[in-house]
């Protein structure tokens, strides 16, 4: 059914719940409308129990901890996102943020002063004083993001994501890997560093030949809502390849919203749109695939 135009900044409504319980792997409730206890309830009530809160900043990295603390269906994750490394550097003149929604979130409030290499230092000291906290899951999203960051950027990029990789083995938590544009140099990255034992690609956006490498290696592949978008069948046929058990779901909210509902605000409780579309693509039973995607992710989160 189309979405009415008056109705396009409106909250979906709430999709019918799963029987078989999930989690969101990857979820952004600092960025959301709302109080974390309404996003819990909503989510609860059509069967997403679980949530991971995923750091992008110092203060967005915080927050998920605390939230994590104060909130049992809240686990955290931790980081310098790719796009932020650089604007620490080199005080990001230029402006290539991510937009932040209603609560808050990450997003750059005017050109920062140039910190250099020793800021993003101390920057990631903080990083890994939260990452050894017990709430504190996994470290991440860090990784590369060629779309928004020029040549300039690029070297502050890798720096910070080795940095990371090292922090989440040093701890044992799981690393979370934003991948835009930058496929081919994540995964030498990941290579050259040796990865750590959980290992989570978040809004996977490769093809299935990439699926069919990561599959090698053991790494996960978590599915967003862009997994339903009409140009999407790249994601569609690495989702088909990809080993069950090495298969996540996640919202990445407030973006990536499942179609019929792109372009209006997401959020956890929509995560049920998303796997019922990826059961179609595999083939399954809504049930079977949403006990797998459960279970995958404690054992990816170590929870």
């Amino acid at each position: 059914m189309p979405v009415d135009d008056r109705d396009k900044n409106a909250a979906p409504p709430l999709p019918e719940p799963l029987r078989v319980p999930v989690a969101d792997s990857h979820t952004h409730l600092d960025m959301q409308s709302g109080t974390v206890e309404e996003a819990l309830a909503k989510a609860a009530s059509v069967g997403v129990t679980t949530v991971v809160q995923v750091g992008c900043d110092l203060k967005g990295s915080r927050w998920a901890a605390e939230t994590a603390a104060a909130y049992d269906a809240v686990h955290a994750t931790v980081a310098l996102h790719p796009n932020e490394a650089p604007r620490i550097v080199h005080g990001d003149p230029g402006g290539t943020s991510r937009p932040s929604g209603a609560g808050g979130g990450w997003s750059r409030q005017g050109a920062r002063e140039p910190g250099g290499d020793a800021a993003l230092d101390e920057a990631l000291a903080e990083i890994d004083r939260l990452a050894a906290l017990p709430q504190v899951k996994g470290v991440g999203e860090t990784g590369l993001d060629h779309f928004r960051t020029g040549e300039e950027g690029k070297e502050a990029q890798e720096r910070s994501f080795r940095a990371h990789i090292e922090i989440a083995k040093r701890h044992g938590k799981t690393l979370v890997i934003h991948d835009r544009d930058a496929h081919a140099d994540v995964l030498r990255v990941l290579k050259e560093e040796g990865a750590p034992e959980r290992t989570v690609f978040h809004c996977y956006s490769g093809d299935a030949e990439m699926a069919e490498i990561c599959a090698r290696a053991g790494y996960y592949m978590s599915f967003a809502g862009n997994v339903t978008f009409k140009n999407a069948q790249n994601l569609r046929d690495a989702l088909a390849v990809a080993p069950l058990e090495l298969v996540l779901v996640e919202t990445d909210a407030p973006f990536l919203t499942p179609v019929p509902y792109r372009g209006r605000p997401n959020a956890p409780y929509l995560v049920p749109v998303t796997v019922r579309a990826m059961a179609a693509v595999r083939g399954i039973d809504e049930d079977a695939l949403a006990g797998a995607l459960g279970a995958n992710t404690a054992r990816a989160f170590g929870y």
